[in-house]
């Protein structure tokens, strides 16, 4: 580990003369590369600073406590200060781990999330527009911005279907983990007898792929335009301006209506099928490798119930992690960073595991 950490010191070192080098500058495509290289090894190359330092003190307090001519005190101050070094060193060793874990290259992507109302009527498309707010929410506490893609309401203030794109760095690292069924158990307001309910709404979380990594064949892509409208049918263009995208060879379909320009509407369309193209294909890839090896997460499938919203008893639950937290309203309203973190660190742990069984 000691010698790959050396390797990286001095590659981020190099990288640093050539961001700086005026040749390297006016070379704008090699020039963003090796600042994208630089910043992706910055942190890493931090805690390696830190481990080493940590690493000299220790020598020092050493020194100090086995040299017989030193004071007393000097020495019982020594003492104190190597079990706090060697504590640091540990927990340094730990962090060093994760962060030469390989990483996820679609991790400081903008995500696109689909919301799809599912078991339960309309309870289920009234939960979906909770778990819309709760995501937008979320977004905004950390300034990220969400743009509305495709909404297919429910008439009762419920969505059938919503997607919509969240832009933030690291978007996809926080949110990967929320793919799956997710289940909430209420009382209705319609439910005169107080019985609880339980309804379902599935989550996607996608991440936006860029144009260079992925192109579809215009010649596979069936373009219909239509008249969209509103809630009710009522008609609130008087224009073709919705488009429909159907991708022919996968039967795959996206529409877009919510933008007035059928072209704007027709962008994000290919936006939205090209994410969801490009995952399952991935997923397809993958598809062996989650049979061998399922992590404590979950492998992301959609039809996976990953976590309960029980709401007489205030408590949201994990069922990957087997975490329960009771504080419903403030999750509710966008606090997810708790349980976030706690479904990133599992898999970080599940993977530290494979790599020292290998």
């Amino acid at each position: 580990m000691l010698d790959k950490l050396a390797f990286l010191e001095e590659k981020y070192i190099d990288l640093s003369k050539k961001i700086s080098d005026p040749d390297v500058i006016n070379n704008q495509t090699e020039w963003k590369k090796y600042v994208k290289e630089h910043s992706d090894l910055e942190e890493i190359v931090g805690k390696y600073k830190e481990y080493k330092q940590a690493q000299g003190a220790l020598a020092d307090a050493k020194e100090i406590l086995y040299d017989k001519s030193a004071d007393e005190e000097l020495r019982e101050m020594a003492k104190l200060e190597i079990s706090e070094l060697e504590e640091n060193l540990e927990r340094f060793q730990e962090e060093i781990k994760i962060l030469l874990l390989p990483k996820d290259p679609n991790d400081e992507k903008n995500v696109i999330v689909e919301i799809r109302a599912g078991a339960g009527g309309d309870e289920a498309g009234l939960f979906a527009a909770v778990l819309f707010r709760m995501y937008t929410r979320f977004a905004e506490r950390r300034n990220w911005k969400v743009e509305l893609m495709s909404v297919n309401e429910t008439g009762v203030g419920g969505y059938k279907e919503v997607i919509f794109m969240i832009r933030g760095k690291g978007a996809y690292s926080k949110l990967k983990f929320e793919s799956g069924v997710h289940r909430v158990q209420r009382i209705p307001t319609t439910e005169s007898g107080g019985r609880i309910h339980t309804s379902t709404a599935t989550v996607a979380v996608l991440p936006e792929v860029e144009d260079v990594e992925f192109e579809i064949n215009p010649n596979e892509l069936r373009i219909d335009v239509f008249r969209s409208s509103g809630s009710g049918g009522q008609s609130v263009n008087t224009t073709d301006s919705a488009v429909r995208v159907t991708h022919i060879p996968t039967g795959m379909v996206v529409s877009c209506q919510d933008e007035k320009s059928q072209h704007k509407n027709k962008e994000k369309a290919i936006k939205v099928l090209k994410a969801r193209l490009l995952d399952k294909m991935i997923s397809e890839q993958q598809s062996e490798i989650a049979e061998n090896r399922k992590s404590q997460v979950g492998t992301g499938d959609r039809s996976e119930r990953i976590r309960t919203y029980n709401y007489p008893q205030g408590r949201i639950t994990d069922h990957r992690i087997n975490v329960t937290v009771y504080k419903l309203d403030a999750f509710l309203d966008g606090e997810i960073e708790d349980m976030l973190d706690a479904l990133i660190t599992s898999d970080q742990a599940e993977k530290l595991k494979e790599v020292q069984q290998q």
